[in-house]
């Protein structure tokens, strides 16, 4: 796959606000298309900051009267000490000292960056929530605004602007947004009202939003993804495990608790009694973190990653990366192969449905440093059916421990050669392999908790369509409440979230006004 990306700054504009000395010593310099933002501070002499070196832009000082010059040519500065030049994406920031002078202003570069969305066009547009992680100035606003962009073609799309960082300064959006709409929010704390706002008046398909960082806003978030609504946003952190460790946050992925287990169910696992499990299901998704401006690591199942992450086990997640030529490269996690084995384990399956006689064939297991009588112990406690083999050439799987893999031996090394998938345990428990095996297996029942919900929605769909005013269903998780409230709005009904968790569930009725 390959991306062609063209960039629009509006440089000329920037410049024109900075005093007339700088802006000399500035297009002098002319490395405009590695600019990152121009830093003038009350008593030091002012600096550019370029993407790979800081240059000092002259000798004197800057002085109030510098400041003064910059403030007067741009927009007002909101609660949260951010201005910006109309219809551009460049934005300044100012310090302030006790009094509320400002003595110092930061000018970032804003560009609109064309192209950069397609190394994830695909996630975006698969109709599934995204986080997206990554530190300051990596490029996860510019990812945001072009996926409003790409969506708004085809769908109804609003973008809630905090700052005016996707949609740029002044009443009218950039056309970098292309047909979304943006509504701008008075204050960063009422961010979360704002974004509630947008789906009751708007009717939005899908929402934009860019930094989640409060409480409210997760919860906010939640209730929006809850009433089928996509959602593309960021938050602060640079990976999983950093989003995990945050209390505010942690909601986005399902949020975490300690459980206590019984002596007994503890022994069976092999844990201690206290363990951390995920809370509920996540608020997003797909998480996408921004590891450097051209690379990226991709969860496809959020709630897979923080269970397999609780569970002390290693999971390598899918990294794209944009090379020099524009070309996409896509690396699947050769340590876990979860989703493939599953699309194994399903095809199976339906074959077994079909030819009732045909018994499915056990999953043939290479252990490398495990022991094998545990294994098979885990394999027998779970009823499933798993064959250790000697040759990894015949394996449809390797097992090893974290220790062992870090050292790269021959026969793993080989495996990942081949194709095979190689996953990764922390420790030789019987708690691990029997984590691992049901992942490895990972088989939907009969019984899928996910399709009875979906069957008795389209059982109270049906009763809607024969006379009843509504339909109350079983208390459900956010997840599957979400896809109760999609499948409503598809049949052109009305539904709503009723009660608290645990017992939060879906009420459908014929009209809005029930």
């Amino acid at each position: 796959m390959t991306t062609e990306q063209s960039i629009t700054d509006d440089l000329d504009l920037l410049l024109n606000v900075l005093p007339p000395a700088l802006q000399t010593h500035l297009r002098e310099i002319n490395r405009g298309a590695e600019l990152l933002e121009i830093v003038m501070d009350l008593g030091r002499v002012p600096e550019a900051r370029f993407v790979s070196q800081t240059i000092a832009l002259n000798s004197r000082e800057v002085n109030h009267d510098d400041l003064d010059y910059v403030v007067s040519r741009i927009g007002e500065f909101t609660a949260d000490n951010r201005a910006g030049i109309p219809r551009t994406l460049h934005r300044i920031s100012c310090i302030r000292n006790r009094q509320g002078r400002i003595v110092g202003l930061t000018a970032r570069v804003g560009r609109a960056v064309y192209g950069t969305v397609e190394i994830i066009r695909d996630i975006i547009e698969s109709g599934k929530s995204v986080l997206i992680l990554g530190r300051p100035g990596v490029g996860k606003t510019t990812l945001l605004r072009e996926s409003a962009r790409i969506l708004s073609d085809t769908k109804r799309v609003v973008i809630v602007d905090t700052s005016n960082e996707i949609g740029g300064d002044g009443d009218v959006p950039h056309p970098a947004v292309g047909n979304a709409r943006r509504m701008q929010v008075p204050t960063p704390t009422l961010q979360h009202e704002v974004m509630i706002e947008a789906v009751e008046n708007h009717m939005p398909e899908v929402i934009v939003i860019d930094e989640i960082g409060r409480q409210l806003e997760a919860e906010a978030a939640r209730t929006i993804a809850e009433r089928g609504v996509q959602l593309i946003g960021t938050a602060h952190g640079n990976s999983l495990d950093n989003l995990m460790m945050n209390p505010t946050l942690s909601d986005l992925i399902g949020g975490i608790q300690s459980v206590t287990l019984s002596d007994e169910e503890a022994r069976r696992r092999g844990t201690q009694k206290s363990i951390l499990e995920r809370k509920a299901p996540p608020t997003f998704d797909v998480l996408i973190e921004i590891q450097a401006r051209h690379r990226l690591a991709v969860h496809h199942e959020i709630a897979h990653a923080v269970d397999v992450f609780l569970r002390g086990r290693a999971l390598d997640p899918e990294i794209r990366t944009r090379e020099a030529d524009g070309q996409v490269k896509i690396e699947k996690p050769a340590t876990v192969r979860v989703g493939a084995l599953r699309e194994a384990a399903r095809g199976r399956e339906a074959d077994k449905a079909r030819v009732e006689e045909k018994p499915a064939r056990a999953l043939r297991l290479f252990p490398y440093g495990l022991s094998q009588e545990r294994l098979e112990q885990a394999a027998k406690s779970l009823n499933l059916p798993v064959q250790i083999v000697n040759d990894v050439h015949s394996a449809d799987a390797v097992l090893t421990l974290k220790n062992y893999y870090h050292k790269r031996p021959p026969i793993v090394s080989d495996a990942e050669r081949r194709g095979v998938p190689v996953y990764v345990l922390r420790s030789n428990t019987l708690a691990q392999m029997e984590g691992a095996l049901e992942d490895l297996c990972g088989i939907a029942s009969a019984n899928d908790p996910t399709q009875v919900a979906l069957d008795e929605m389209q059982a109270a769909i049906e009763q809607i369509r024969n006379g009843a005013h509504s339909v109350e269903l079983a208390p459900q998780g956010a997840y599957i409440r979400r896809q109760q409230h999609e499948a409503a709005r598809q049949a052109n009904l009305f539904s709503r979230s009723l009660g608290k968790e645990p017992k939060r569930r879906v009420r459908i009725y014929a009209s809005e006004a029930e």
